[in-house]
């Protein structure tokens, strides 16, 4: 990866900017247990991190009806909106890493499972929106792995996808990122790790956001 034709840094959101898997996975399983739907693991739950809920809730449930997605959709998010109270603080370092990159010149997008809603409301939490230039949402895009949201960005900004990269921690956000040959970091603090990322031959693997920083502003 070379950093000097980089461009734009594109986040993924939960695992990798927030530390909110906690969160999505006990109002997943409480939103399925109103169901009555078969409760998953917490493993099971971390795989869909990322995805769209409805292409999320067919991979974990592939023997429901289009009206039982549609139901837990609406239970997982008023679950996660009102009931669970597990908490969701970004990762270390944030803050300081989304200021040294504007700093360094690069501009800054979020490429996200959320809803547009959601995202906008975490962004307006943590005071987090005004670091950005740009996002697309599961409501606005292709969910991942598909490459519209990147290829929805580049478009916006007028870049090819050799001058942005994508920084995630799931297997999602790096084959997105691969299927148009866009460089791409996977960070090892939220759901999968280097073993995962390696099928999709990372640029780089970080394991916090102060390593990202220093490997995205050293030159």
């Amino acid at each position: 990866m070379d950093l000097q034709q980089v461009k734009l840094v594109i986040f993924d959101w939960d695992g990798t900017v927030m530390d909110s898997i906690g969160k999505i996975v006990t109002s997943l399983q409480l939103a399925a247990a109103r169901l009555e739907m078969p409760v998953p693991a917490p493993e099971q739950a971390k795989q869909i991190i990322g995805l769209s809920l409805d292409p999320a809730f067919r991979r974990l449930f592939p023997e429901s009806t289009q009206q039982e997605r549609d139901q837990l959709s609406e239970h997982y998010k008023d679950v996660y909106l009102n009931h669970d109270i597990t908490p969701t603080p970004l990762f270390p370092n944030a803050h300081e890493l989304f200021d040294a990159l504007r700093q360094h010149g690069y501009l800054l997008s979020v490429a996200t499972g959320k809803a547009r809603r959601g995202l906008d409301r975490m962004m307006n939490e943590t005071n987090t929106e005004h670091y950005f230039h740009s996002s697309r949402c599961s409501d606005e895009a292709e969910s991942k792995p598909h490459p519209d949201m990147l290829q929805q960005l580049l478009a916006h900004h007028q870049l090819e996808p050799w001058q942005a990269v994508m920084i995630g921690d799931t297997v999602h956000d790096l084959a997105m990122a691969q299927a148009i040959n866009m460089p791409r970091i996977g960070i090892t603090h939220g759901v999968h790790g280097p073993a995962d990322f390696a099928l999709h031959h990372p640029s780089a693997v970080v394991h916090s956001l102060a390593e990202l920083r220093q490997l995205l502003t050293a030159s």
